[in-house]
């Protein structure tokens, strides 16, 4: 038995300790936000944080997230405002929308331990982040807003 703790509500999972977090928490929890893009860490579709940390869901094994404290993009904020979430609305970030769950997990990290990035930080930090329809510097720039929209306080609620 898997117990995770997703969103701040513990779910009690027999399933298997190899599977991957991506699917307890799509075909088990049936938390659909976070996206299959890949399946070997190498797109970001699947970013959610583990004890706070950004991690690819798709590669973190069910056994790893154990006991552990999971925030999905359903778990960022109650009512969708998050600065990021704000952020990404008023500066029309998503074309087609299917990365930008990961791409808001990752920010969310990136404005917490960097509440006022430059342009290079931003770039560095979402790199691992593939967005298909090229809307990097949309992405950027909201990333900015958001840290505007904060203060510039890395505790980002």
């Amino acid at each position: 038995m898997i117990s995770l703790t997703v969103n701040q509500k513990i779910y009690q999972l027999d399933v298997d300790p190899e599977m991957p977090l991506l699917w307890a928490l799509r075909e088990v929890i049936g938390l659909t936000g976070t996206k299959f893009g890949c399946g070997v860490a190498q797109c970001g579709a699947c970013v959610v944080h583990l004890n706070g940390e950004a991690v690819r869901s798709c590669v973190t094994k069910c056994d790893r997230a154990n006991h552990q404290a999971i925030t999905t993009i359903e778990g960022l904020s109650k009512n969708n405002d998050h600065p990021l979430q704000l952020a990404w609305n008023e500066e029309n970030v998503p074309q087609c929308g299917y990365c930008h769950s990961g791409q808001i997990m990752s920010a969310a990290v990136l404005l917490r331990e960097n509440p006022s990035p430059t342009d290079q930080d931003i770039d560095d930090a979402m790199a691992g982040n593939i967005c298909r329809c090229g809307t990097y510097p949309r992405i950027r720039k909201a990333i900015h807003l958001a840290a505007k929209l904060n203060g510039g306080k890395g505790d980002l609620k």
